[in-house]
């Protein structure tokens, strides 16, 4: 089990309404929802964060009811990346930093930054981002402008311990970018955003062309399409994938 021993499986997000039936049991409620989740995941990532600012009590329940090896992903507030975008927002950090810490300890995986489709690339941009971050946490910044995607920018966030995250999108380059140690990807659906379900062709093709990179410590991988609960379904499809992988090595 060499393989899936750093390799985190799971979705972006887990309270969705269309799941009750198709991956919830119809009579399960809501408030177990979570622990429903984490029975089947060992990793997950949280994007309501990103639209409410993180809350120690929420964290610290997470925390309490999963298991000691699951790894949460938190994805930073959009008043960081999108409103100010990393302008004059040091205390904004610091109290994200730190609700992360308090609330989920040695639980939090990585700090995921998203950064707008119209944030395109520059420099003094990126100067900004290194500067701002804090890099005794794992970060892993998502740009939404293929700007972003060049050498340059994979080897000043690479001097950082920040991570590159490589993504599945609809619009923008889906090359595996390994750029670091801590290896993180996203599929938000590679026809219809949040929509595509991947065929199980594709995931073998990701899986195979993956484990090529050396020098891979960890990886998380979430699946963002949760419509028709296809993130679930291709969550377990890669983790089978990987299982595979780990018998034949």
């Amino acid at each position: 089990m060499k393989i899936m021993g750093k390799w985190h499986i799971g979705c972006s997000g887990f309270h969705y309404k269309h799941w009750r039936g198709t991956f919830y049991p119809e009579k399960l409620a809501v408030k177990n929802w979570f622990n429903y989740y984490v029975e089947h995941f060992d990793t997950l990532e949280l994007n309501v964060t990103f639209y409410r600012f993180p809350q120690l009590s929420t964290f610290e329940n997470w925390y309490k009811n999963s298991s000691p090896d699951f790894r949460f992903s938190v994805k930073a507030p959009r008043l960081i990346t999108h409103y100010k975008k990393f302008n004059d927002c040091k205390r904004l950090l610091d109290d994200f930093y730190n609700t992360l810490n308090q609330g989920l300890k040695e639980k939090c995986g990585c700090c995921l930054f998203q950064l707008p489709p119209s944030y395109h690339y520059t420099p003094e941009r990126l100067e900004k981002i290194t500067g701002n971050l804090d890099l005794t946490f794992r970060n892993v910044m998502e740009f939404r402008h293929e700007s972003w995607c060049h050498e340059e920018v994979f080897r000043e966030l690479s001097r950082h311990q920040i991570s590159f995250c490589g993504m599945s999108h609809p619009e923008l380059p889906s090359a595996i970018i390994q750029n670091s140690p801590l290896f993180y990807y996203r599929f938000h659906g590679l026809d219809q955003l949040y929509a595509s379900k991947y065929s199980e062709e594709q995931l073998a093709d990701f899986a195979a062309e993956v484990i090529t990179h050396e020098g891979i410590d960890e990886a998380y991988l979430f699946f963002n399409n949760d419509i028709n609960t296809n993130a679930i379904y291709n969550a377990q499809s890669l983790q089978k994938i990987f299982q595979n992988l780990s018998h034949k090595k």
